[in-house]
């Protein structure tokens, strides 16, 4: 089987974007705690340039992110993946969200956590590194952000 060639970074980061704008899309979240990692899908939402994430307050997740600030997440299918390091920059309880966060989550995803009910909550995240690759020849290149900054 022939592969095809590795895509330039221009063309990757494209790709990446196009993902994370995508209707509904939904992403594997791995936190952790002491030294038990925790991995959960979740539905997101890109807006202004962060991850935005609903779950229950008492969730392990929201637990987790909150002790320890940080979480990777994986978007795509395994030969056309993104990882994403991000950071929590802010927790919202759905009812205290403000608008951009309540109304764009709702828009961009299938599910409006303010009709849910319970204790959810918002968390923000912003992306520290971005990794894309298909195939092993975009290994080498497959870092597109770094400490939050686009690279290309």
């Amino acid at each position: 089987m022939t592969h095809p060639g590795p895509r330039p970074p221009a063309d990757r980061k494209a790709d990446v974007l196009a993902k994370l704008t995508a209707a509904v899309p939904d992403v594997w979240v791995a936190t952790a705690a002491a030294d038990t990692p925790y991995l959960v899908p979740l539905t997101m939402a890109w807006l202004r340039e962060r991850i935005v994430l609903a779950t229950d307050a008492k969730s392990r997740t929201a637990a987790n992110l909150t002790a320890t600030g940080v979480a990777r997440i994986a978007l795509g299918a395994t030969r056309d993946v993104v990882m994403i390091d991000a950071v929590l920059g802010e927790t919202f309880p759905v009812a205290q969200a403000p608008a951009w966060v309540a109304e764009g989550y709702a828009n961009g995803t299938d599910w409006d956590p303010r009709q849910a009910g319970g204790t959810y909550v918002y968390l923000i995240l912003r992306p520290d590194r971005v990794q894309a690759w298909r195939e092993v020849n975009e290994i080498a290149d497959r870092t597109l952000m770094r400490n939050g900054t686009w690279l290309h």
